[in-house]
């Protein structure tokens, strides 16, 4: 096997047993002082498979896969990697060389100051990887990720997403048998994950290298050969995407409905999962499949207006949820927020905010471009984009943070040249770092924002005691910010951020890191806001589950708004433009997915066990893929048309505005 045409490595002087099994987690334990954090663990992962880690902040995650990598001790169980007992330090560095490691958080694995190329020749010597062998590997990696022209760019000058990737080549630069990636997509943006995935799969093809990978995004989950749920140290479930689908038989029921809010009261007493997306809801009904499912959510409605109501088999995320509620005992609902509309709303579809030919230039640098968009009083809106589109910046020029080089915007009916104190007591703002302070407790955290806003003593006391309930912080008021889990940070971040009770809530990545139960519920008080109080909220999110939400969505790319409108517009305009996604089922996907990239379907994507691509003409195209796949000795389990996600919009519009940028800079080298 040639250097240049294979990253697979050899894990010299070890081999898995019988089984497969490269490794074997058994009754693991691990306490830090008196805290329990894993208890109870056991699994085993198998060669040439994704292992998927899933679980909210919290859950041990990064402790396990800290002590399998071998920089973690444990307490009691067992870890075998390659067949050896990782049990003290001297077995530990026996199994290092043959790991990849890269620890959470964007580029934490690297070096800020040394240049793309720098790092990881840095890595290649740290590892002893020879010299005539480290150019071949580090122009294939360049290339799979395609940082080769990044080569001496500062690795504190590049996106989130190129230093993930950075990070993944440095890990694998020493050709690893087993790489363990702790959540290496969180905070990336869909187009960079989808790079990231390919990058695996094109690592993963000749079934030699094993990967175990935790991620806080549910829409990966399906893409792991086995996944492991973990909650409080413990494996909820573990097994095949398909065997966990089954833990939990029901159905996935969508409609529209008016009132909307009605239509939520009424089946939230019923399901435990109700959840509105824009003008759509989503109920999953257990033990319930079609047209039982169906007729039950109906019988709820009776007296509301229902329309394309559609029943469908439930994704993890429904699963997952309902494991956690069950393991919660409890419906997971939010605690109901105060009645009554915000301090001089206007009137009900006013314009909150509007922003026209927006710009603004660092230097040389033209951060936002022409951006221009309104959004309404109680309307959800969604900024979407790549790492460095611009989303922060439009917030930032919205809030009064930054002022436009050009264009104009209002806030509140307030200019935006001519902002003053006034426009505070109007918005809320929850910035994309951490704004809350560590050391102060959540009590404390609450009376300063409410002091900042010149709340007195009585408002005060109310508005804390609303906010307690919102984060379900009850009990827990004397604790130190710092110490919460991250989705009751956020939560209680947010409860901040409203402690005046704005109309208008600007929202920056909130969710970023949090568990799906705790983004589920951070949702909900967002639709109570939004329905109830009719606060305007303008949010940037790189969860596409998330985009769905909203009720319009401005999608940004370089700085400018490429494409706006509902989700269901969005992917209409899409649909139209390019077509439907078929989902290939077949008994070697990724054989399958280098296949039908050579036959010229440039689109497609491995997504777990099957591989996903776009097409305007589904018949023909199937019909093609079948012809490829029965060529190459692949057999054919399924293909079938599935709706577009957010996702494949996503990707589908910033591609074509990065091909139409590449063509327009060809045409001006001729």
């Amino acid at each position: 096997m040639g250097e240049a045409g294979s990253l697979i490595s050899r894990a010299q002087n070890f081999s898995c047993e019988g089984d497969g099994a490269v490794v074997r987690v058994s009754d693991f334990r691990k306490l830090y002082g008196k805290k329990l954090a894993v208890s109870g663990v056991t699994l085993d992962i198998q060669k040439g498979m994704i292992h998927g880690l899933i679980g909210p902040d919290g859950a041990g995650k990064s402790t396990l896969m800290k002590a399998i990598a071998g920089v973690l001790s444990y307490d009691a169980g067992e870890v075998e990697v390659f067949g050896v007992p990782v049990v003290s330090e001297q077995s530990a560095e026996r199994v290092k060389p043959h790991i990849g490691f890269m620890p959470q958080g964007l580029g934490l694995n690297l070096y800020p100051d040394l240049s793309v190329e720098e790092n990881i020749d840095f890595f290649a010597r740290l590892r002893l990887v020879p010299a005539h062998d480290l150019a071949a590997r580090k122009q294939r990696l360049l290339a799979i990720t395609r940082l080769e022209k990044f080569r001496d760019r500062a690795m504190k000058n590049l996106s989130g997403g190129m230093k993930q990737k950075l990070g993944l080549v440095c890990t694998l630069i020493h050709q690893p048998a087993l790489i363990i990636l702790d959540e290496p997509t969180t905070g990336v943006d869909p187009v960079s994950r989808r790079d990231f995935w390919t990058i695996l799969a094109d690592l993963l093809k000749e079934g030699n290298v094993t990967a175990l990978i935790s991620t806080a995004y549910m829409d990966e989950a399906s893409r792991f050969n086995q996944i492991s749920m973990l909650y409080q140290g413990q494996v909820m479930a573990s097994g095949k995407p398909e065997s966990i689908l089954a833990l939990i038989p029901g159905s996935t029921v969508r409609l529209r409905a008016i009132p909307q809010i009605q239509a939520v009261a009424r089946l939230g007493a019923e399901f435990s999962q109700v959840d509105p997306f824009g003008d759509e809801l989503r109920v999953f009904v257990e033990d319930g499949s079609g047209e039982a499912a169906i007729q039950r959510v109906r019988e709820l409605l009776t007296g509301i207006e229902v329309s394309e109501i559609t029943a469908s088999e439930p994704d993890l995320d429904n699963v997952f949820l309902e494991l956690l509620l069950r393991r919660e005992q409890s419906q997971g609902r939010s605690a109901p927020l105060p009645s009554g509309a915000p301090p001089e709303l206007e009137t009900e579809r006013s314009i909150a905010i509007e922003a026209r030919g927006l710009v603004r230039d660092f230097g040389k640098f033209r951060a936002v471009d022409n951006a221009s968009f309104r959004v309404p009083q109680g309307e959800i809106f969604g900024l979407l984009g790549a790492n460095g589109a611009g989303k922060t910046t439009v917030i930032k020029m919205l809030t009064g943070i930054l002022q436009p080089t050009d264009g104009e915007g209002w806030v509140a009916g307030a200019n935006l040249h001519s902002v003053g104190r006034g426009i505070k007591e109007h918005i809320g703002y929850m910035s994309q770092a951490f704004s809350l302070y560590r050391d102060l407790s959540v009590r404390e955290n609450i009376r300063l924002y409410a002091g900042i806003y010149g709340l007195s003593r009585r408002e005060m006391k109310a508005r804390a005691e609303w906010i307690i309930a919102m984060a379900d912080l009850s009990g827990r008021e004397t604790e130190l910010a710092g110490r919460l889990p991250m989705g009751l940070v956020q939560r209680l971040a947010l409860g901040c951020a409203l402690v005046h009770r704005p109309r208008i809530l600007f929202l920056d990545e909130p969710t970023s890191g949090v568990d799906p139960l705790g983004r589920q519920r951070f949702w909900d008080i967002l639709f109570q806001l939004s329905r109830e109080e009719r606060v305007a909220i303008l949010i940037t999110t790189h969860y596409m589950s998330e985009a769905e939400r909203c009720d319009h969505l401005a999608l940004m790319s370089a700085g400018k708004v490429i494409a706006d409108g509902s989700p269901a517009e969005l992917k209409a305009a899409v649909e139209k433009a390019a077509g439907k996604t078929l989902e290939i089922r077949t008994d070697r996907p990724v054989a399958t997915l280098e296949q039908l990239l050579e036959k010229g379907f440039e689109d497609a994507a491995l997504f777990g066990n099957k591989v996903h691509l776009l097409s305007s003409k589904p018949e023909a195209d199937e019909q093609s893929v079948r012809t490829i796949l029965s060529g190459a000795g692949i057999e054919t389990h399924s293909i079938r048309t599935q709706p577009l996600s957010m996702e494949d919009v996503f990707i589908y519009r910033v591609t074509q505005v990065e091909k139409q940028q590449l063509a327009r800079q060809e045409e001006a080298t001729q």
